[in-house]
């Protein structure tokens, strides 16, 4: 995996590259499309302002996150961007099968070539009737746990290298590279890396062991973060993919011009929260709501727990919350995503936060 790939080069202040993790999330009041016109802006916003990539997530039955097709939306971002890398935060491979990943990833890479990642991960992103809904059988845990089969057929898909004999070896994945071209045809050298996410041990000791860069969901699982990137690390060897670790932490984090301003709009992502968490999904609800709403004491404690892990108020107090988190975790990137119900609100805080570590206008 060429050194770009991985490693941010405008880094400004930033102790390591900062990148974005798009939910395309949807206020109470707005619509898909205006969450993907966001979507949109802040891709170009990014790039810009030199963060080094931008990641799309994959959930279903959420009607407050749009991001149901991660393949469609980086197609769209392709043709809006120019150098920012591109991907998904992630594809659940479990929800779909390898050979159609292969081919969905191998024509983004043809769209944007050089700038695409495969975020992977095995959890379905939505509730267990929605994933059997997905995968046609409610055999949930069983093909989770067929994961590392999923990825070595994945794997060889994209890289064309099935072995002589194998039933799928007459089988291209297209548009990618092609072993046995036919005379005059033309190879792409290049496909696009994998990443393996997770929220616990498994993916991270996969990872490891299979030598992969390595992507955490330290904003809804923070208790785990500091041990799976431990057992990422001590289970790591080298590959032809690295040399090294090289671990990603995915942050919930927000910055407003004052201080209370984030506080409210992170209470309406925390009621938003809460409502998924119990049965009850909808859109993003707006601050004034959030405010109204009663809390009961079960809810005001989780709200506590959840938002203590939100990196949240001045652009300042923002900058100060992420260095402590990756000197306090060695994080090698920092993915930034931001949950509230307007869009100019997040995109008001990323700008914030690129000024805040001076990263360049590129």
């Amino acid at each position: 995996m060429a050194a770009d790939e991985i490693r941010g080069t405008e880094l400004g202040t930033a102790p390591v590259p900062l990148s974005v993790l798009d939910l395309v999330t949807v206020g109470a009041g707005r619509t898909a499309t205006d969450a993907l016109r966001t979507s949109v802006t802040l891709s170009r916003l990014a790039e810009t302002r030199g963060f080094h990539r931008y990641w799309v997530a994959e959930h279903h039955s959420m009607p407050g996150v749009a991001s149901s097709s991660p393949a469609v939306i980086l197609a769209h971002l392709a043709a809006h961007t120019t150098r920012i890398r591109l991907g998904s935060g992630g594809v659940m491979l479990p929800n779909h099968a390898p050979l159609i990943i292969a081919e969905q990833f191998g024509t983004l890479e043809a769209m944007a070539p050089g700038r695409v990642d495969l975020g992977l991960g095995r959890a379905p992103g939505t509730d267990g009737a929605t994933a059997a809904a997905l995968r046609r059988n409610d055999r949930l845990n069983e093909v989770a746990d067929d994961f590392p089969e999923q990825l070595a057929e994945l794997t060889r898909f994209l890289d064309d290298d099935f072995p002589d004999g194998h039933p799928y070896r007459r089988i291209h994945a297209v548009p990618g590279p092609i072993q046995a071209t036919s005379p005059g045809g033309v190879q792409s050298p290049h496909r696009p890396p994998i990443w393996l996410l997770g929220s616990s041990g498994f993916s991270a000791r996969l990872a490891g062991v299979l030598g992969l860069p390595f992507a955490f969901a330290h904003h809804f699982s923070a208790q785990n973060t500091i041990p799976a990137l431990d057992l990422y690390r001590e289970s790591f060897k080298p590959s032809a993919v690295l040399d090294e670790p090289y671990a990603l932490i995915g942050v919930s984090a927000l910055a407003t011009d004052e201080a209370e301003e984030a506080r409210r709009q992170v209470m309406a992502g925390a009621l938003s929260m809460i409502r998924l968490r119990t049965g009850r999904p909808g859109l993003v609800p707006t601050p004034e709501e959030a405010e109204a709403h009663p809390f009961s004491p079960m809810e005001r404690e989780f709200i506590e727990s959840w938002n203590a892990n939100i990196v949240h108020g001045t652009a300042d107090e923002v900058r100060s919350g992420l260095d402590d988190l990756q000197k306090r975790t060695g994080a090698d990137e920092l993915m930034l995503t931001s949950h509230a119900h307007s869009g100019d609100i997040r995109v008001r805080s990323y700008e914030l936060i690129a000024d805040a570590y001076g990263l360049p206008t590129l």
